[in-house]
């Protein structure tokens, strides 16, 4: 039975049409506070695509949350900082819109709760480009507690990106768990599997899955999230 579990949460935790969420996410984010900070949808939709861009790239040498405010800001050409709030709002409210993209797995939720029956550490390892709150909140529509994480990765406690691997070593380290007693499962074949470059066994969820240069899967333990939590069954049996 390994020992620590990182779950990644959209498409994995969290089943996902990414193209409709994203459309669900644009629209409903300029509504709101296009006109609390007076850009027209364009330039704030650019906006957040190149304060994402800035986080991806993200070094460590600032916070996700820092590098995605000024590189924002940048390009609606005024300073975004004092709408922080605001925009924190939204995620509190109308960012419900984007629920009608995302559905429920149940054995999201079994595995969770049959890892923690086994005494396993969880880890929510979503790729950090969201505020925590906006996380929470996804967690939940998954049908998990935020409160089941010990951490849960978000802009504001992070300062690199998926795949970058400095991601999973600043996990690591917040944390003091290994690699080689830890399980990565996620849906990414990019942003997720990588982590076995630093020694962390993999899973890779193939409802939702993501592959985007067609490489061959099956070098990786791989299933629906059915077959994962029967393969923790199997795991935990054989432990006994």
């Amino acid at each position: 039975m390994y020992k620590n579990f990182l779950f990644d949460l959209d498409g994995t935790l969290l089943p996902m049409d990414m193209e409709k969420f994203t459309e669900f996410y644009f629209a409903s984010l300029c509504n709101k506070c296009c006109p609390i900070i007076s850009v027209e949808p364009d330039t704030l939709v650019k906006a957040v695509w190149k304060g994402t861009s800035a986080m991806v790239k993200n070094d460590n040498s600032v916070s996700n949350k820092d590098a995605f405010w000024e590189a924002a800001s940048a390009v609606c050409g005024k300073e975004l900082a004092p709408y922080i709030g605001q925009f924190d709002r939204y995620y509190e409210d109308d960012f419900l819109t984007t629920k009608q993209a995302t559905s429920l797995n149940e054995y999201a939720a079994k595995s969770v709760e049959l890892i923690k029956k086994n005494g396993g550490r969880l880890i929510a390892a979503t790729n950090p480009i969201f505020p925590r709150i906006a996380t929470e909140r996804r967690l939940r529509w998954a049908g998990v507690s935020p409160e089941d994480f010990e951490l849960i990765t978000s802009y504001e406690n992070c300062g690199s990106c998926k795949p970058n691997l400095l991601y999973y070593k600043t996990i690591c380290e917040k944390t003091g768990i290994k690699p080689e007693e830890s399980l990565i499962v996620g849906n990414d074949v990019d942003e997720d599997m990588c982590a076995a470059e630093l020694g962390f066994d993999t899973y890779l969820i193939t409802d939702c899955l993501i592959n985007r240069s067609g490489k061959d899967i099956s070098v990786y333990k791989n299933g629906s999230f059915k077959d994962f939590y029967d393969f923790l069954i199997d795991c935990i049996n054989t432990k006994n």
